[in-house]
């Protein structure tokens, strides 16, 4: 009778957790959908005070570092470029956040031979020499890059990606602690958990950006499909990728056949804008 009774035990557990985890959450709606239909609430336990105040210590001691090896905004010509690009891609971030046209927004140039970008909480933005390099990025691919990571943070991801976080580890330290499962039970636990729920959210923000960054792109008045060769380019770059199940990202396959139709659907707003 042991067995049962402990796996009524452990399934009440799951009921009360579950309470506690809806009642700690709250349902948001970070952006209003646009052409591309992005409309997906959000469930947050995590409070956007905590997260700006995380990311903007982030931030300055990463700026710091930056400044002191000298790798902080070497290129005069290079940082124009950028700063030129993402200014008009921020214009058009009402259409998704009416709010964010308020933001202290910052972009930076970081000389690094590492292809990334980010768009921290609130508006900060870094672009790292080596994608524009070694991608031989045009303007319209760089707006792709730059608007997919200006829509991280205007749908509020990393907030989102905490909270998730902070309710599933809650969640599962107390399950294997009653359940008697151990170190290695929990950790089996944890690695569950971001097979099956934490990384499928991780693609699916991957997602939620790219039909935000093309958008925002379009309206700016930067060809959408350049999307596409921007990330065949990420996939020559890379040289493979990882196994598609346990990837934070889409497959390039997915991930450049979502955007062939989504670039195609924001199209008219790329051509209205090249009239004004």
């Amino acid at each position: 009778m042991r067995t049962p009774i402990r796996r009524v035990l452990v399934k009440g557990i799951l009921v009360v957790l579950t309470g506690m985890a809806l009642s700690s959450c709250e349902t948001v709606q970070t952006t209003q959908g646009g052409v591309v239909g992005v409309d997906r609430k959000q469930m947050m336990a995590v409070s956007s005070e905590q997260i700006d105040q995380a990311s903007s210590q982030t931030y300055a001691k990463l700026i710091a570092q930056e400044r002191a090896k000298g790798t902080l905004d070497r290129d005069a010509a290079q940082v124009g470029r950028v700063r030129a690009i993402a200014n008009r891609l921020i214009a058009q971030t009402p259409a998704f956040r009416p709010e964010a046209r308020n933001w202290q927004w910052e972009v930076n140039v970081i000389t690094s031979s590492e292809v990334n970008a980010w768009c921290m909480p609130g508006g900060k933005i870094a672009v790292y020499t080596g994608l524009i390099e070694k991608l031989r990025a045009t303007d319209d691919e760089l707006a792709a890059v730059i608007g997919h990571e200006i829509a991280h943070a205007l749908r509020e991801h990393a907030r989102e990606r905490a909270s998730e976080q902070a309710v599933a580890g809650a969640g599962i330290s107390i399950l294997a602690a009653v359940a008697g499962l151990g170190d290695i039970g929990q950790k089996g636990m944890e690695y569950a958990y971001m097979g099956l729920l934490g990384l499928p959210n991780s693609r699916r923000h991957e997602t939620e950006s790219d039909r935000i960054g093309v958008e925002l792109a379009a309206r700016a008045g930067y060809d959408p499909r350049a999307a596409i060769t921007l990330w065949q380019k990420m996939g020559q770059a890379s040289g493979g990728e990882p196994i598609k199940f346990l990837s934070t990202h889409p497959s390039r396959e997915d991930r450049i056949a979502d955007l062939t139709v989504y670039a195609q659907r924001v199209l008219p707003l790329y051509e209205q804008s090249r009239k004004k």
